[in-house]
């Protein structure tokens, strides 16, 4: 998605732009600003955001997940941590509780660092893997 007003018409959906309006507590004529290509302050964005359950990043510049609460499991970024666990030689039956706590960094570093396009830098993600018997 390219612009703030496409990522707003998705939010928007089915519905009404005046029920969306309501929803998040903005006038109708400033949602249909928005549509029409202005953008909003941060504040503003914040508040539609928070007003449709949507992720301010996601809204802001179509990145991440749309839905802030939503338990979303990215499978290509835990299939790819897992990888990068068993590069690091870590194995879950000698160290359980390690293996653990890299996948989940591995994890999450891949999925905030997961480009629009989906594409996952394993080089970029082993180099922070680097840095984590470090710490």
């Amino acid at each position: 998605m390219d612009g703030f007003a496409e990522r707003l018409t998705t939010l928007i959906g089915e519905g009404s732009v005046s029920a969306f309006a309501r929803k998040v507590g903005l006038s109708e004529a400033l949602i249909r600003k928005y549509l029409k290509g202005a953008e909003p302050s941060l504040g503003k964005a914040n508040q539609i955001a928070q007003g449709a359950n949507c992720s301010l990043e996601w809204l802001a510049t179509g990145c991440g997940y749309l839905y802030r609460q939503a338990e979303v499991v990215d499978r290509e970024a835990l299939a790819a941590a897992s990888q990068l666990l068993a590069e690091h030689d870590v194995s879950p039956a000698t160290d359980p509780q390690e293996a653990l706590v890299r996948l989940l960094a591995y994890y999450q570093f891949l999925r905030t660092h997961k480009r629009p396009d989906g594409y996952l830098d394993l080089a970029h993600a082993r180099e922070f893997g680097r840095h984590l018997g470090e710490a």
